[in-house]
């Protein structure tokens, strides 16, 4: 192939003839094959000539070969890709130097964005493998093309240098400080060609589309630069700018330059010119972009920076200089910036979101907070209230476009893009730490819009603004319903302004009135119970509203009402008709709240779900099936959420019904096939396989037997575990343990077909323990959950086994040899479990295969000492404990090992005092429990109304708190690492505490360990009197 022949390849693959489109696509497939592919595809993707569409895919396939095939794969597991799949190409390296070196060259020239997008994308890329140590050249070339932006011609080629050069910076822009050596290296010889540049372009003389362009790319630069970590030093030694704070003041002047810079409308012809006039461009002119940047890279240093006493140590001289100084500055052109709208003129939405963004942390530190002060009113009533109100966009979305508008109240982006999400952050953090000077006068702002609707002819009121001022009222809720000057007022807000909006003629008045229930379901209602009925009778009504959103907001309603006293004798009676409601609303739309809603219900009234239970499992399997084909077809999020959320909710039926568990079988036919879709298909439906574990693992648990149908799950669990879901061993343990405890002779006589043959379920079962355990990924918790495996067999299957005790024992022993010295002993004491079932299921083999390795003495010595220090509140560990070493017992004196003859009265002496141990924590837990019962009391204690006043902080104190205060211990890994807040918020609790005892289920469960370790003495004694004699004599 030549490049001639590529290009026309290239132009077949768009033709309308399948005789043609066909063989080229093929062609294309194979492009990675072919040696000097990457260096044609940039050829013609360089080319100015060629048609810009074959261009365009030229330069596609150039940066999915570079990403594929320039390094060779290896999988997350650690084995090479191709011992399981064909091996792929990886580049010639003569090939790779052409494209190192061309793909810089047709970068700077090229001006289409989107093929310069690819190229860039496909730099970044190589550079991932290359950069620095086999491309030296690249930053060096990028920072001389750099230079020379005073020439006006060369600017199509300083900006895509500078593309180029983010791109390079992007691949360290997360990396750890220690790994960041090559970005600081970066910034130190790039920052001052930069800096001037940068002035020069935020300069108000500069206008042009290009100026706006190179400067949207250095502050990218920047932000890669700067977002984690002070720029410059040498990645052991600090920053420079920490031991001279203000080196980095001109880089302040340009942010605020760059978002203070005027904008005009197109049509007053002023500079900079030609903004356009819709909202889609506008967002992507280069000129708002640059002041997205601007705040963006504002908004990042206050948070890391503003408040000194959450900053890192090493910053803490910075971030002082940054709060006393930068702060106070970088705020007045951020609330300039909030002024246009009020002054009629235009603000993207993603700038005012970010402005506000600013302006929240402003709010927490006391300089910045007195600046804000003086114009609270501006901020509340003119930025702020006008924002959280609906636009006239919203209004017709929600009338002409109700899914639309269901998905965008919805989506779990909302809080990063939508400027009013931020400004009711901004409202509520007011009145949370700033309250004495804002609460009073924001209700009262609020109180009067209320009721200057509630007396307004209809002809003249306002609704949006009434939606405004209950969507602040609701967004308060947990505020106002933890004072009790409030608390009190709550129950006539609702009565008075949201009780008549269920029957309003404005849909979205109906919408927010179900919202508001939502926000304040815990109100104390004050009457005979008559309000809370009649709240639920509207919210039932609006099930059946004819706006979609409604419907949604009333089916969420219902999830927070079903707690409040009363509510199930009202409910209760609707019961059929209320899940047909909800199932309606589901097969109209993919609404995970809806479910979720529905699943409290359910759970709420699970004595009274049996007689609907078939309907409802139909109902939800159905829903999952539709919900899930739009999640994967329509690359639908909601409905995939949707899709997650309906297993979940048949979880909960079957948790319902879980003391009937004879119904489980007529519900197989519907769940069988939904877990076996979700276990194969190669993890094509990975995100649905925690809930399709739940729910086999009920199906598997409950029921006194398992039917062959549920067994092809089997199989399916060891591929999963084995391909692609790995790290669900945890959920996997559950369901196999009850195959195994439910037909032992089933799982010994079954096996799979799988690629490598036939192999039985029990090795499948070995595979996945060894495996697990011999696996530097695998956590020590992760360890402990798959060795109950072994104790499900070596319990479940007495006698028949006795070919796998080698391979047992060759596992945890191995296991045991790593873990001997470790300080916390959970997983020793897990494998002792393993041996000691191993000793009651056959004492002699089990001591056959210790000696055998020579490490008898050493492995009792280690288990008694552990069962006198960290066993004495394990129940499972101590019951193994004294029926493995009492099976020692039982064994022939002829056939005792000498190492541990010796040692039987002092093994006697623990067994017995185990024992007791054993007993009196039986009858302790007994009694308390019983005890328990008849207080009633409960472990939470209902929450309490404050009585103090709208106090907050005062302007002179920073905003603090205990959850920052601590999230700040967990980052600087100071000696807080014993604070829970601190573990709990930076997921470090260890997994010292976890305990799978209450959920293993086996015929050793019948046993009294107490009674068994008698009649073993007795036995011992009868049969072997001369031996124990000598034990008691001695």
């Amino acid at each position: 192939m030549n490049v001639e022949s590529l290009h026309v390849t290239l132009q077949q693959s768009f033709s309308p003839d399948a005789n043609l489109r066909s063989p080229a696509e093929e062609t294309i497939r194979n492009l990675k094959q072919v040696k000097g592919s990457t260096v044609m595809l940039l050829q013609v993707a360089a080319e100015n000539q060629v048609q810009y569409e074959v261009r365009q895919a030229a330069a596609i396939q150039l940066k999915n070969i570079c990403r594929e095939c320039w390094i060779e794969r290896f999988s997350a597991l650690g084995y090479n890709q191709s011992e399981s799949a064909q091996k792929p190409q990886v580049l010639a390296e003569d090939d790779k130097d052409v494209v190192r070196i061309n793909l810089v060259e047709a970068l700077m020239a090229e001006h289409e964005k989107s093929v310069r997008d690819l190229l860039a994308e496909t730099l970044h890329s190589i550079a991932i493998h290359d950069f620095p140590e086999k491309w030296p050249s690249l930053v060096p070339t990028l920072l001389h093309t750099i230079s020379q932006n005073n020439d006006p011609a060369k600017a199509l080629s300083v900006h895509n240098a500078l593309l180029a050069l983010r791109k390079v910076c992007k691949r360290y822009e997360y990396k750890s400080k220690d790994q960041r050596g090559p970005l600081n290296e970066i910034v130190v010889k790039s920052f001052p060609l930069l800096l001037p540049l940068a002035q020069r372009l935020s300069d108000p003389g500069s206008n042009s589309l290009e100026a706006a362009m190179m400067l949207k790319q250095i502050l990218k630069i920047f932000w890669s630069s700067t977002q984690f970590y002070l720029p410059g030093g040498d990645g052991t030694s600090p920053s420079p700018t920490l031991s001279h704070p203000d080196s980095l003041q001109p880089w302040f002047d340009i942010l605020c330059a760059a978002l203070i810079k005027p904008l005009p409308e197109a049509s007053t012809g002023q500079e900079p010119r030609d903004q356009p006039t819709s909202i889609e461009d506008r967002n992507a002119w280069p000129w708002w972009k640059v002041k997205k940047w601007a705040v963006q890279i504002m908004s990042r240093l206050f948070s890391r920076y503003g408040i000194p006493q959450y900053a890192e140590e090493e910053v803490q001289d910075f971030a002082k200089h940054f709060s006393q100084n930068v702060a106070t500055q970088m705020l007045q052109p951020v609330c300039e910036v909030l002024n246009l709208r009020p002054t009629g003129q235009f603000c993207t939405d993603r700038v005012v979101h970010l402005c506000l963004t600013y302006v929240d942390l402003a709010i927490d530190l006391a300089p910045t907070y007195k600046m804000l002060k003086p114009h609270m009113d501006f901020l509340l009533y003119k930025v702020c209230f006008p924002t959280m109100c609906l636009t006239q966009e919203d209004v017709e979305t929600f009338e002409n476009d109700p899914h639309e508008f269901v998905h965008r109240q919805s989506s779990p982006l909302v809080d990063f893009y939508d400027p009013r999400m931020a400004a009711i952050t901004v409202v509520t953090d007011l009145v949370q730490h700033r309250g004495q000077d804002v609460t009073q006068p924001l209700l009262t702002f609020m109180t009067e819009i209320l009721q200057r609707h509630n007396t307004a002819a209809e002809s003249e009121k306002n609704h949006v603004e009434k939606d405004g001022a209950l969507l602040t009222f609701g967004s308060l809720s947990k505020y106002l319903l933890s004072k009790k000057k409030y608390a009190g007022e709550i129950e006539g807000l609702l009565v008075t302004s949201v009780f008549s909006d269920f029957s309003s003629p404005v849909g979205f008045l109906r919408y927010r009135a179900c919202w508001m229930v939502q926000q304040f379901s815990t109100v104390q209602w004050s009457d005979d119970g008559t309000n809370l009925r009649t709240l639920i009778q509207f919210v039932l009504q609006r099930l059946s509203d004819p706006a979609l959103p409604v419907q949604i907001e009333a089916s969420k309603a219902l999830r927070f009402l079903i707690e409040s006293d009363g509510a199930e004798q009202t409910l209760l009676p609707v019961l059929p008709q209320l899940l047909t409601e909800y199932f309606r609303i589901m097969n109209e739309i993919g609404n995970d709240e809806v479910v979720a809603a529905l699943q409290v219900i359910i759970d709420k009234f699970g004595d009274h779900i049996e007689p609907h239970a078939q309907a409802l499992v139909s109902q939800l399997a159905g829903a999952f099936d539709q919900y899930c084909n739009a999640g994967e077809d329509d690359d639908d999020d909601d409905a995939a959420m949707a899709a997650a959320q309906c297993l979940e909710c048949i979880a909960t039926v079957l948790k319902g019904i879980c003391e009937k568990p004879q119904l489980y079988k007529s519900l197989e036919p519907q769940l069988i096939p939904l877990v076996l879709k979700i276990l194969g298909n190669d993890g094509d439906y990975i995100e649905y396989l925690e809930c399709a574990l739940d729910i086999l693992t009920f199906l598997t648990y409950f029921p006194s037997e398992i039917t062959p149908d549920l067994w092809q799950a089997f199989p399916l669990i060891y591929i999963a575990f084995d391909q692609w879901a790995y790290d669900y061993l945890s959920l996997m343990v559950p369901p196999l343990q009850a195959f195994i405890a439910k037909d032992p002779a089933a799982f010994l006589k079954g096996s799979a077909a799988l690629a490598e043959g036939t192999v039985s379920y029990a090795d499948l079962v070995f595979a996945i323990v060894a495996k697990t355990v011999s696996n530097d990924r695998s956590s020590e918790s992760e360890c402990r959950q798959a060795l109950g495996l072994f104790l499900s067999i070596l319990h479940s299957c007495p006698g028949q086994v006795d070919n796998y005790l080698p391979m047992i024992n060759e596992i945890v022993l191995g296991k045991l040899g790593q873990q001997v010295n470790e300080e916390i002993p959970l997983t020793r004491i897990a494998i002792y479990q393993v041996i000691g079932s191993a000793l009651y299921y056959n004492a002699p083999l089990e001591l056959a295969e210790l000696e055998k390795r020579g490490v008898t003495q050493q492995v009792f010595s280690k288990w008694i000492l552990d069962a006198e220090t960290s066993m004495n509140e394990k129940f499972l560990p101590r019951k193994l404990t004294i029926m493995g070493l009492g099976s020692i017992l039982t064994v022939p004196p002829v056939n005792m090992p000498a190492s541990i003859g010796s040692s039987i009265p002092a093994l006697i002496s623990q067994l017995v005092s185990m024992s007791i141990s054993l007993r009196e924590d039986a009858e302790k837990h007994a009694v308390e429990d019983a005890q328990g019962e008849q207080d009633g009391t409960t472990p939470f204690p209902a929450a309490q109304v404050e009585e103090d006043d709208d106090e907050g902080f005062g302007e002179d104190e920073d905003v603090t708190n205990e959850v920052d205060e601590a999230y700040k211990k967990a980052l600087n890994g100071g000696s807080g690492w014993d604070d829970d807040m601190a573990k709990f918020l930076m997921g470090d609790f260890d997994d010292e505490g976890d305990d799978f005892d209450d959920d293993f289920i086996s015929p050793l469960d019948s046993i009294d360990e107490l009674v068994f370790l008698s009649d073993t003495l007795k036995t011992a004694f009868a049969q072997n009197p001369d031996f124990y004699q000598q034990i008691q004599a001695a």
